[in-house]
């Protein structure tokens, strides 16, 4: 029990920050407007958490969905492009955009990849790179209810569960593999939401 408690006063941010990453995945699964506040607040505790951990591309990507969540949050209540009042609905990625997205994805890569090895201690600039470009595109794709962003996360999740464990973040580590299963509902449940209200 004493070893327990020791365990959780020195790691209570990042079990908090984790606790409030499922919160915010639920939330998203159901579309309620709450992932973006309960995303805020799991983000700010993981800028802390990644810093100290010498993730900083983790680091900036966290600070990212700081200001992504405000854009989420907007999205999510009047980005409607036909009309304005209505609220954002699901929708498909279509190949023009994807193609977009995976030059962005690139480019957003090269220049992470870039800061982190010429510019940082980085003890893992390709993973730390690769996982924080894909998921600056994922979050953008939530902000605009892309059903493939669902997709983009299962990979994401489940590729950092490996680095994760190489940074010896347990709590992180057991967060992405909830992540990874929850990524997966929500691309079915989202997809079933598609096609009902496409009918």
């Amino acid at each position: 029990m004493e070893l327990i408690i020791k365990w959780l006063s020195g790691n209570y941010i990042e079990l908090l920050g984790a606790i409030l990453g499922v919160v915010y995945v639920l939330f998203s699964i159901r579309q309620n407007i709450l992932t973006w506040p309960v995303g805020l607040l799991s983000s700010i505790l993981y800028v802390w958490i990644f810093f100290d951990s010498k993730l900083y591309a983790d680091m900036g990507l966290q600070m990212y969905y700081v200001f992504i969540s405000i854009y989420g949050w907007h999205e999510w209540l009047k980005g409607n492009q036909d009309n304005a009042r209505a609220k954002l609905k699901v929708s498909r990625l279509n190949l023009k955009l994807g193609l977009l997205l995976t030059v962005i994805s690139l480019l957003i890569f090269g220049v992470i990849w870039l800061i982190l090895i010429n510019f940082t201690d980085s003890q893992v600039p390709i993973a730390d790179s690769l996982a924080t470009s894909l998921s600056i595109v994922a979050t953008w794709m939530l902000a605009r209810k892309i059903l493939e962003h669902w997709l983009v996360w299962i990979f994401v999740d489940a590729f950092s569960i490996g680095l994760f464990i190489y940074k010896d973040l347990l709590p992180t580590v057991i967060l992405f593999v909830v992540y990874t299963i929850m990524a997966v509902v929500g691309f079915i449940e989202w997809k079933k939401d598609f096609m009902e209200k496409k009918k």
